[in-house]
């Protein structure tokens, strides 16, 4: 039968026939307290369905438990797999995430960042290294580990776990230019809102300048995140405007898809009369077919190794690294 009043650590104690106090020590870790007691304590709070509360704790010692992280999308496979890398790796050490998501939108970071630093996180972690002037002034004055993820910041706030976007594509194009693409087209969305994007779109813009090819068959899919059908519809526009290209190079693996089908669905031979190229090394770029050429940024990695530069952080460790990752290209079926 429910009750209409929550078990306290007073009804603990009772059960147990120990102070309110030791109760409190045993739900903390590395209190001195025997295992025999913190069993018998844990045993009753079980039983009773009693749950911690953490938060009047946190305002006596002015600490949490948890990591504030801001991310771009919720239904991306490549933040999802760096939040887990992430929390796993905290996981280890009692800490919790709290998300926010900014939907590209870097005055919804700005609002979320006010909001998740009222709540005195022990550290934070943003998506990307540009930002509105305000959410940098929050950050910078945070008091707190700063980390931005999936970037190379050209002014980094605290530390960083990334890679260069640009350089990532300039990779791929390097590698369609040296097989005997010429005609090279890239499907991105808007550069306003996933800054991440406009650098893989200026990375394509660069290489093929230094290859002396034509750079302007940029097709806009519109606001990110870029969809499969996005992708398709700028796909159908590009043949549409520029029917003579050779190869395309996709913000990301879902656009890239979408191409894919769209080929398929006006009898385009892939690879033979279109290349097409992703970002991300989604499931779905393994499991197409024809299989999908993209780059892999090793999402996971970058969570888990987020993770521990926030644990090295927070224990005070000295000299601790930014760290700057180098994505691999995986070649596919996609691209001769």
């Amino acid at each position: 039968m429910r009750s209409d009043k929550a078990p306290t650590m007073a009804d603990i104690a009772r059960m147990t026939g120990v102070s309110p106090m030791t109760v409190s020590r045993a739900f903390k870790p590395g209190s001195l307290i025997n295992k025999e007691t913190r069993d018998a304590i844990l045993k009753a709070a079980d039983e009773l369905g009693y749950v911690f509360d953490a938060t009047a704790s946190n305002l006596r010692s002015q600490k949490t438990d948890f990591i504030a992280v801001t991310i771009p999308s919720l239904n991306n496979a490549n933040f999802a797999d760096t939040v887990g890398g992430l929390s796993e790796t905290l996981s280890t050490r009692g800490f919790q995430i709290l998300l926010g998501y900014t939907n590209y939108d870097v005055t919804e970071e700005e609002r979320l960042v006010e909001q998740l630093l009222r709540r005195k996180p022990q550290a934070i972690v943003v998506t990307g290294g540009k930002h509105t002037p305000r959410a940098r002034r929050l950050l910078e004055n945070a008091n707190v580990p700063v980390i931005e993820t999936w970037d190379i910041p050209a002014d980094p706030i605290g530390h960083y776990v990334g890679f260069s976007n640009a350089a990532a594509v300039r990779g791929m194009v390097d590698h369609f230019v040296a097989v005997g693409y010429r005609r090279i087209a890239f499907i991105g969305g808007d550069a306003s809102r996933d800054t991440r994007g406009g650098d893989r779109r200026l990375g394509f813009i660069a290489a093929l300048t230094a290859h002396g090819l034509d750079a302007t068959r940029l097709i806009d899919a519109g606001p990110p995140p870029i969809s499969m059908r996005e992708g398709a519809n700028a796909m159908a526009r590009l043949l549409a405007e520029y029917p003579d290209t050779e190869a395309v190079i996709c913000v990301s693996d879902l656009s890239a898809f979408g191409a894919l089908t769209e080929c398929q669905r006006g009898a385009i031979a892939v690879p033979q009369r279109m290349a097409i190229g992703g970002f991300g090394d989604y499931e779905i770029a393994g499991v197409s077919v024809p299989a999908l050429t993209t780059i892999n940024a090793d999402a996971r990695r970058i969570g888990e190794l987020t993770g521990r530069m926030i644990l090295d952080l927070i224990d005070g460790t000295h000299d601790v690294a930014d760290v700057i990752l180098t994505p691999r290209l995986i070649l596919r079926d996609s691209s001769l």
